[in-house]
């Protein structure tokens, strides 16, 4: 696209005789245009074009999704911080619980043993 442009911008200096660019080549003028061809050929021959596509359309797909989740009432961003405060909770309980465990091992008679 930008071969393109600077190609535009080069003809147009070319024809309107402005500056250095009037007494340049034609060949010269016009290999931008050269250069786009060339380049549109490797892209779609390398699967660069197909790739694009394909990633503007997953893109679109996911805010597509998060709109709907958000329409239902369900919002990935909530559920995820929901789930990471889960898990802290849970990691304290656990820490907690081990602490608990490690001065009954020590044996400083704060809990009463199991009963039969």
């Amino acid at each position: 696209m930008y071969a393109v442009i600077v190609g535009v911008l080069l003809l147009v200096a070319k024809v309107a005789e402005l500056g250095p660019i009037a007494d340049w080549s034609w060949w010269i003028v016009l290999a931008p245009f050269g250069a786009a061809v060339l380049w549109w050929q490797y892209a779609d021959s390398s699967g660069l074009t197909k790739r694009r596509e394909i990633e503007k359309i997953e893109q679109r797909k996911q805010v597509r999704r998060e709109k709907a989740m958000a329409a239902l009432g369900i919002d990935a961003r909530r559920d995820h911080h929901a789930r990471k405060a889960r898990e802290t909770a849970q990691h304290r309980n656990e820490m907690t619980t081990r602490r608990e465990d490690a001065k009954d091992a020590k044996g400083d008679g704060r809990r009463e043993p199991p009963r039969p």
